[in-house]
């Protein structure tokens, strides 16, 4: 051990007998590293409490060893599973995670140019994405690696793990209509949003498929705050007593939605049906009644750290892009 006590890089080259550059390219998952020295390189690690210095690493890489999830201050249980699941995705490599939080009133290009600024980060994970997506367009432009939770229009040419939410809205539809329900209302994302524009069109076709009216809730969408929302669904009743349906596109909306529901003396699976995606399976514990859909956040955040990671080291690669495709209860 060194005479300040801290285990370095020949500390590991001397337990395991191999030479310092091969521990070194072990360390940072180098391709031409076979796996089962990177595992005994990181398990001796691990033992004996090696920490790289950051600093070094950068000076002799340009790299931080960082991949920066930039997020939105307002956080929901959605959010706290793609932190989770994406931190997840990162065990097993010597990259690390940060949150760069922005409040929603910032400039959302600020965190970003920061980040590719200041060279603070590897790559850069994105989520709330729009069509023609202000930050995507500057990342391709400087060739700064990244990926998406969601697809932009130039998905074509960059890393993403997306839901299909236009699917979702079909199959929601098309579950209402089979429990004989023709007036349908539904709490959306902000239609700024890619996967908002995505389940409106899915909401659309299918309900005109099926000679089903559908009705946008004005008013609030699915990210806002539970008084708005029950406050927009009390409205939207008393302005069309028909409805017999409802659909929610997070669980928050579900909730919400069922809250201003039965206020109104409405009792869900019997007059009205609520039919909802959510993240983990809560819902139907709240109200058995419930119809719900399952989206991966999970797998999301595990797939977009090993998208991020290629981009890192392998960017001549295709872009690692998957569409989560939902089945129907």
């Amino acid at each position: 051990m060194p005479a300040n006590g801290k285990p370095t890089l020949k500390t590991i080259a001397q337990m395991s007998g191999l030479a310092v550059p091969t521990v070194s390219r072990a360390l940072n998952d180098a391709p031409d590293i076979g796996q089962s020295t990177k595992t005994l390189v990181r398990k001796i690690a691990d033992e004996i409490g090696y920490v790289p210095n950051r600093a070094g690493v950068r000076l002799r890489t340009g790299r931080t060893n960082v991949i920066s999830l930039v997020m939105s201050t307002e956080h929901d249980n959605h959010t706290a599973r793609l932190i989770s699941s994406v931190a997840s995705g990162l065990e097993g490599t010597r990259m690390h995670l940060n949150v760069t939080p922005y409040s929603p009133q910032d400039d959302l290009m600020k965190p970003v140019r920061y980040i590719v600024e200041t060279g603070s980060a590897d790559a850069i994970i994105l989520n709330q994405i729009e069509p023609q997506d202000p930050r995507v367009a500057y990342l391709m432009e400087r060739g700064f690696p990244f990926a998406t939770h969601g697809r932009s229009i130039w998905a074509d040419k960059h890393a993403y793990f997306d839901f299909d939410n236009g699917v979702f809205g079909r199959h929601a539809v098309d579950l209402l209509n089979a429990n004989g329900r023709k007036s349908v209302a539904a709490v959306v994302p902000p239609l700024m949003q890619s996967y908002a524009l995505h389940l409106a069109d899915g909401l659309r076709t299918g309900a005109e498929t099926n000679g089903q009216t559908l009705r946008l809730i004005e008013g609030a969408t699915s990210d806002d705050p539970t008084a708005e929302i029950i406050e927009a669904v009390s409205a939207h009743l008393v302005k069309h007593p028909d409805t017999d349906a409802i659909v929610a596109a997070s669980t928050t909306a579900a909730m919400s939605a069922v809250g201003a529901l039965e206020a109104h003396g409405l009792t869900v699976g019997e007059e009205i049906d609520v039919l909802a995606k959510e993240a983990a399976p809560f819902l139907k514990l709240f109200r058995g009644s419930i119809i719900s859909m399952s989206e991966s956040v999970g797998a999301a955040g595990d797939f977009l750290a090993r998208a991020a990671i290629q981009a890192i080291r392998e960017p001549e690669l295709l872009p690692m892009q998957y569409l989560e495709v939902p089945v129907a209860p």
